[in-house]
């Protein structure tokens, strides 16, 4: 099945099982989300109720297809099998934020090339929960990034009293791809903005690339920026609901980049953008912290959070998944302990891509497959979010200013406007259609096997446990729950959800 076979049908098939067509609005995920509660008042009986199977699987048509329907039976009455998920619906963990990808320059400037008709496509592709996957979460820059064609700010150099500002350079493609996809997604989309570096006066650098640091003197007048970007936003109808603070700012790179300690961090939280944010009338922004990768996030959480004065301006910490580069493994039991250090902050997963764009790998799986890894492992560490980076580029991996280009879900040939749709696109798709906003993580359990597993219980009472097989064989499994059991056979190399 290709892209257009896909939203064609899926109004007449996903739509009608899809767990959160109607889930409501964002969730308001606050408190202490993170232990795991026990809701025996509120039991998921699954006796005579039937699941409904989706799946992606390399070497099919199947992208998000409806794949079969099958019924629960009493354990007992089923042959033995080695392979089992165990789910619990009683134990429930972190509230789900969203799941979606990165609006940046670089997205707006391709669909702003595109034809009407493929423009459409791709709203509804991204943003509509019925003949879509449904996004519900997105990342924009604070001014430039390395994804765009140019670096710019929103003053002019030297104008300490950013007398100057304006978003006018983002009015032209940025926000109105963001109007649009909010649109599309019933004003149901939670938008966080982050900063790769401020204006190079306010640097000791005197340049916005190559790192460099915040001089001082500096930090009110930054902390103001925020607030300004904030409500010019805003003005313009795009709400910002959080910001973090410095994107990866342990990272000198040769596109715009800023060096943050831990200490500078939680000073400039507690003394200027929390404080600044407050007296604006902005102190419901969400704050976010480390915007890097796992391989230092705990250390970051922990000396900013051990701060009273700095935490109690913290919503949470967001994290990237470029630990992995040299063939490092992903370090997941990281964020496991921010979870279990820091149980009333949250955690967000705020940028991953493939990297090294080359044409020839556009329908290589395993590009699927490293989304589907870590997003699995991600939730079951607690995270409440799952941010892709580019929603959108073009048939190079860019624009991008820097010449580092990379891979997006949905890549366009702007000289043709076709459309190639990564199988990423539907490894995501099995999370954002199915698990919306509100819903709350349960317990998912593996017996002895290759898969991966995790599952959520939706606001509708649906429960949706998504399943990945990377191995070269198929796996034929007991989905348990309550006491019982339907038997599903995982292709090899897939994505499976299973809605109940």
């Amino acid at each position: 099945m290709n892209r257009r076979d896909f939203l064609a049908a899926s109004s007449t098939t996903l739509a009608l099982t899809a767990s959160g067509a109607a889930a409501g609005t964002p969730a308001s995920v606050t408190g202490t989300v993170h232990e795991g509660t026990v809701v025996p008042d509120a039991p998921i009986t699954v006796a005579g109720r039937s699941v409904a199977v989706y799946t992606t699987a390399a070497g099919t048509g199947n992208r998000l297809a409806a794949t079969g329907t099958l019924r629960f039976q009493r354990i007992d009455q089923l042959r033995d099998s080695t392979v089992r998920v165990f789910v619990d619906p009683a134990r429930r963990f972190q509230t789900v934020l969203g799941v979606g990808g990165a609006i940046t320059d670089a997205a707006a400037e391709t669909y702003a090339k595109l034809p009407a008709a493929r423009r459409r496509e791709v709203i509804r592709a991204y943003y509509d929960a019925n003949d879509g996957i449904g996004y519900t979460l997105a990342r924009t820059s604070i001014h430039s990034c390395d994804f765009s064609s140019a670096s710019y700010t929103y003053v002019r150099e030297g104008d300490r009293d950013l007398r100057s500002f304006s978003i006018d350079h983002d009015m032209r493609f940025r926000i109105p791809l963001i109007r649009q996809a909010m649109t599309a997604a019933d004003g149901k989309l939670t938008l966080f903005g982050s900063p790769w570096s401020p204006p190079a006066f306010m640097k000791d650098t005197g340049d916005m690339l190559h790192g460099g640091k915040l001089r001082p003197e500096f930090r009110q007048p930054w902390a103001s920026y925020f607030a300004k970007f904030i409500k010019a936003y805003a003005t313009a109808g795009v709400p910002v609901w959080g910001i973090s603070v410095q994107n990866e700012p342990m990272a000198k790179q040769r596109w715009e980049s800023c060096i943050f300690s831990a200490e500078d961090e939680r000073d400039f939280v507690k003394d200027f953008l929390g404080p600044t944010l407050q007296e604006q009338g902005l102190g419901g922004t969400k704050i976010i912290v480390w915007d890097h990768n796992r391989d230092l996030v705990y250390q970051r959480a922990s000396v900013i959070l051990r701060d009273p004065d700095a935490a109690k301006h913290v919503w949470g910490i967001g994290y990237h998944w470029y630990e992995t580069f040299g063939g490092n493994e992903a370090m997941y039991d990281n964020v496991r302990l921010v979870r279990e250090a820091f149980p009333d902050k949250h955690l967000i997963f705020t940028e991953g891509c493939a990297e090294s764009f080359r044409a020839d790998r556009l329908q290589d799986w395993k590009l699927g497959e490293l989304y589907g890894r870590s997003m699995i492992n991600d939730f079951n560490c607690g995270t409440v979010g799952w941010t892709d980076w580019n929603i959108l580029l073009d048939d190079t991996g860019g624009p991008n200013h820097a010449g580092n280009f990379c891979f997006a879900p949905v890549h366009a040939d702007t000289r043709t406007g076709e459309l190639t749709y990564t199988n990423a696109y539907y490894y995501i798709g099995h999370f954002s259609k199915f698990v919306r906003p509100g819903a709350r993580r349960i317990a998912a359990s593996l017996s002895r096997s290759t898969l991966l597993a995790t599952a959520f219980v939706n606001p509708d009472g649906k429960v949706a446990a998504v399943v990945m097989n990377a191995s070269d064989a198929a796996v034929t499994y007991l989905l348990c729950i309550d006491g019982h059991a339907a038997e599903v056979t995982s292709p090899a190399h897939s994505m499976q959800t299973l809605v109940v």
